[in-house]
């Protein structure tokens, strides 16, 4: 289940190696953690507060935070002693901190915990559906999924069920259907709460681009909304497709097929992740690199972690501390 929500939320990829490269090599990193730019802005972590900083690497935002997430829809959870509000782009606290805890908002809704529940706020800090559902996700083309005495189900905006709750896990809506699953198995539903393909998948992933990766006994490959496979069962592990590629593992290396399960990449990464603005985060031996989509990379440094890239930048880690890199691998 923890593919539905691989990219919800950025990972950081920590090394339990030596630093590859020194602070003088990355042009001096002096992140302690980072989240990546949205909206133009990236909310960095100087090891005793969080800030935000521009492209440029000037400090916009200079409030200091004890915790910060990525700008959405105009504005960013942050937390001040142990609540989280929101701010706009200038730092103006908007939404007073007040919540257990404060994610993105999307379609103009935030989910936020209050007392071990979830509930919904708009922009203004109301509530929108009152915190009531034990966990859930953000909207998505209309419908959020929640979770309630053990079931899953779905909610529109004002808090009603679309969907009751009666499946043991699901995930969230892409391209009008979304993954659930019952008895065991996973399979698909429509907005109605029908099946759209009956669950018989052992896993399943959301749909990108028309397709999306599932697991039949011990293999993984790709099925299209009908429920036919695009691309058999013949993964040992995979990831969505972006950009007309996806990741995929046969023994223990990863590569990159297209939709018609061609290799485009022949395997031979540790691990692999989806491509963004043409570039994709790759693992090689003790270290984190960069390639296109002929496989080759863009830049002959190597990195102890490293992010996707956003707005025309990628967080990258050097030691214990972060900078950021453009495409041509140019470090600030």
């Amino acid at each position: 289940m923890k593919r539905l929500y691989a990219l919800i939320i950025p990972a950081i990829f920590l090394s339990v190696f030596p630093p590859l490269y020194t602070n003088e090599r990355l042009g001096d990193p002096h992140y302690c953690a980072t989240y990546g730019f949205s909206e133009g802005l990236a909310p960095v972590k100087t090891c005793d507060s969080w800030e935000f900083i521009d492209k440029a690497g000037t400090k916009v935002i200079k409030s200091k935070f004890d915790e910060a997430r990525g700008f959405s829809e105009g504005l960013a959870p942050v937390r001040i002693d142990d609540k989280w509000g929101y701010i706009d782009k200038t730092g103006k606290q908007v939404i007073p901190p007040k919540f257990d805890h404060a994610f993105g908002f999307t379609d103009g809704m935030a989910g936020v915990m209050v007392n071990g529940k979830l509930g919904y706020i708009d922009k203004s800090g109301r509530y929108a559906i009152k915190p009531r559902f034990d966990d859930g996700l953000f909207f998505s083309e209309g419908l959020a999924k929640v979770k309630i005495s053990n079931r899953f189900g779905f909610i529109d905006r004002r808090g009603a069920y679309a969907i009751k709750p009666r499946f043991d896990d699901a995930g969230y809506f892409s391209e009008g259907i979304a993954a659930v699953k019952i008895n065991g198995k996973w399979g698909y539903i429509d907005k109605g709460g029908r099946f759209a393909i009956e669950p018989r998948f052992d896993d399943a992933g959301y749909f990108a681009e028309g397709l999306a990766f599932v697991k039949a006994g011990p293999k993984w490959g790709y099925i299209d909304k009908t429920g036919s496979f695009a691309i058999s069962p013949q993964f040992d592990d995979a990831r969505r497709f972006s950009e007309g590629m996806a990741p995929v593992k046969l023994l223990d290396k990863w590569g990159y097929v297209d939709k018609r399960g061609r290799y485009v990449i022949t395997p031979r990464f540790d691990l692999a992740f989806d491509f963004s603005e043409g570039l994709a985060t790759v693992s090689v031996g003790h270290g984190w690199r960069y390639v296109d989509k002929t496989g080759k990379y863009n830049t002959n440094l190597r990195f102890d972690g490293a992010l996707i890239f956003s707005e025309g930048l990628a967080p990258v880690m050097a030691g214990d501390k972060w900078s950021f890199i453009d495409k041509s691998g140019n470090l600030f």
